[in-house]
């Protein structure tokens, strides 16, 4: 055999054996992921919508696997913090992303500096759920209704309405400064380190409202606590329905929606995020989630990884738009 023809040879085998190879470990990583616990990063604090979520997502998830799911939270920066931290994760499905669509689409319209890609450094794997936002205000506030909490603002001297979000560039702020525009009402945005915080402050009177989605807050609403004025869906909720739609408020056409889904690392073995997919659909389709979510005044909604990186793209492009035309900045 002449040289060249040995080199051509050795090499053809070469990647032969390397073909090979990586048949056998993506079989491998199939038929044993997972081997050890996984890690929900959330990329707020406790107690937030985000983080009812992934622990409503992540217990019946880790009996379905047979393995521990850790919810970690990481708050900060917006969401920029623990959505950084799962793009630089290894990519082998034990380091997942439970995500707001705030950050996740909102941020990078806001912040350009960020060290993140929302599509080449995750890669989809299920959608969880859907939740129009409630206007929700201060019990400690002497108003009940849109119209009583707009002409109790403009009567405000310093700051006009004081809103709290779950950070810059959140839906919550996005929604906030919307909400001003459409009202003519002056309004000073307060955000916090996910929505935890920022209820915390609602209850004591410290800010005014809280847009933001319902399962973070409609534990309070039978006390008194926090009263809610409206819902941002085109519909009331089966679970609130006494609370009048936005339209139904004098608001028409003031509309907003979060949704929560679980995104991995670039990279991740498809096979694996098919497995992973997979269960959460068996979960997020179950009677039981469909029902927890619904108490929480939201809409349990599966979409699988092809569906779910459709969404994000429409999403981004949608949110880029609102946000220039609304000339919307980060404080």
């Amino acid at each position: 055999m002449k040289p060249t023809h040995r080199i051509l040879a050795t090499a053809s085998l070469g990647l032969a054996l390397a073909a090979s190879a990586a048949s056998t470990a993506s079989a491998a990583g199939a038929d044993t992921w997972p081997a050890k616990p996984i890690t929900f990063i959330v990329p707020t604090a406790p107690a937030g919508s985000t983080d009812i979520i992934a622990r409503m997502v992540a217990d019946p998830l880790q009996r379905a696997l047979g393995q521990p799911i850790v919810v970690d939270n990481k708050p900060g920066a917006s969401g920029n913090i623990g959505t950084e931290a799962v793009a630089r994760a290894a990519p082998d499905g034990y380091t997942l992303l439970m995500q707001y669509s705030g950050y996740h689409v909102g941020n990078p319209a806001l912040f350009p500096q960020i060290k993140w890609n929302p599509t080449k450094d995750f890669v989809p794997v299920a959608l969880v759920m859907r939740a129009p936002h409630v206007v929700a205000v201060s019990g400690k506030l002497p108003v009940n209704s849109m119209k009583e909490l707009i002409e109790y603002g403009k009567k405000k001297k310093e700051g006009g309405l004081f809103y709290a979000s779950s950070g810059n560039g959140s839906i919550q702020h996005i929604a906030g400064e919307l909400l001003s525009r459409q009202a003519k009402q002056l309004m000073t945005h307060v955000p916090y380190k996910g929505s935890g915080p920022a209820i915390n402050d609602l209850i004591a009177g410290n800010v005014d409202m809280f847009i933001t989605t319902p399962p973070s807050v409609i534990g309070h609403f039978a006390g008194g606590r926090i009263k809610p004025l409206a819902y941002t869906g085109s519909k009331r909720h089966p679970s609130m329905p006494d609370v009048p739609t936005s339209a139904e408020a004098g608001l028409p056409g003031y509309e907003v929606e979060s949704w929560f889904a679980v995104f991995a690392p670039a990279k991740t073995p498809p096979d694996v995020v098919a497995k992973l997919s997979a269960e959460i659909k068996k979960i997020v389709e179950s009677e039981s989630f469909r029902k927890k979510v619904d108490e929480q005044g939201a809409f349990a909604t599966y979409m699988d990884p092809a569906a779910l990186g459709k969404f994000v793209d429409q999403e981004l492009a949608a949110w880029a738009k609102v946000i220039k035309a609304a000339d919307i900045k980060p404080d």
